[in-house]
């Protein structure tokens, strides 16, 4: 598991850099940058931290993800996770209340 920054999508705001716990984000050329993906803890705290979609998790074969990967958006308090996987795309809503009961 790693995260992928898309710079098309990140507006430069470095909120995924300050929340990232590796310090693995960084800022380059007003944009969200990291450069050792293979370091990724898979903790997604960047990913729910970034309005914009613009991160996402991305699912190796060694998971069983077969390069399947997922984004996360807050929306009106709940969590909307996207998952895609080749043509097929699954979304799955959460409450965070909720979330931690399982």
């Amino acid at each position: 598991m790693s995260i992928r920054i898309n710079s098309s999508k990140c507006i430069g705001c470095g909120k995924c850099s300050n929340i990232c716990p590796g310090n693995l984000i960084c800022m380059k050329g007003k944009k969200a940058s990291i450069e050792f993906p293979k370091e990724c803890w898979g903790c997604t705290a960047c990913m729910k931290e970034c309005k914009f979609e613009a991160i996402e998790l991305t699912l190796g074969a060694d998971v069983g993800g077969n390069e399947a990967s997922m984004t996360v958006r807050i929306n009106s308090g709940r969590v909307e996770w996207k998952i895609a996987k080749g043509a097929e795309r699954v979304n799955i809503e959460v409450d965070p209340m909720d979330s931690n009961k399982y």
